[in-house]
């Protein structure tokens, strides 16, 4: 895949060569995902209501597809690339959407996966905000993303040791370093203080992370 002077998912060539590209990119995406729908399986009822924003081709809705069909669970996955959405092949009903626009119905489990990094930073809060005010007692909202890393020496072994994986794993350099320039302007890494204090992390590598937040009502419960 040609990396773009300026990357957006808007794009057919993105699109078609994105499975392979993010398993390059991201060495722990495959481990992250079995942990998600692992996750799934501890938050989803019988007949519960789950969303995947941000569903790209479909993988989240694939690892969890087993469990959504077993527990009769309704499943909605946002995308707002006509690009990617033409490749989806998840389950459960795709809507092209914007998700900052998208009028969300009270959920089980919900899943934001390397999503909120693209979403313009004036409108984040109200995003997070409005899913956090969505979730079930008993639900969960799952996020992972790359971290706005703090200053000084942890922040450039943090950002390095995201490089080593990516190397590690057959990524060319070359390709690397055109990616990060392609991303400057469209990506801009999440400061976690956005996420409500009661999130718990349940991954870290490097740059990126990822958090579950409960209910309220849960959270209330268990401290």
């Amino acid at each position: 895949m040609n990396i773009p002077p300026n990357w957006t998912f808007k794009s057919e060539e993105i699109a078609n060569g994105f499975d392979s590209h993010v398993r390059e990119q991201l060495p722990w995406y495959d481990l992250v995902t079995n942990a998600v729908a692992y996750l799934g399986r501890h938050y989803i009822p019988v007949g519960g209501n789950v969303y995947d924003i941000g569903a790209s081709t479909g993988n989240i809705g694939k690892s969890i597809q087993s469990t959504i069909g077993s527990r009769n669970a309704r499943f909605t996955a946002v995308e707002e690339s006509q690009e990617m959405a033409k490749l989806y092949s998840g389950p459960g009903e795709l809507v092209v959407a914007d998700a900052c626009d998208f009028d969300f119905q009270p959920f089980d489990f919900c899943v934001v996966f390397l999503v909120l990094m693209f979403i313009p930073i004036s409108k984040r809060q109200n995003l997070v905000d409005r899913l956090i005010k969505n979730i079930k007692p008993g639900g969960c909202l799952v996020v992972v993303d790359k971290l706005d890393i703090e200053a000084g020496n942890y922040g450039s072994a943090m950002r390095r040791l995201t490089l080593q994986w990516k190397i590690n794993n057959g990524a060319d350099p070359k390709k690397i370093l055109e990616k990060e320039l392609s991303l400057a302007g469209y990506q801009r890494p999440i400061n976690p203080e956005i996420l409500t204090r009661s999130a718990k992390q349940f991954f870290r590598l490097g740059e990126f992370a990822g958090w579950i937040i409960e209910s309220s009502e849960e959270s209330l419960i268990t401290g």
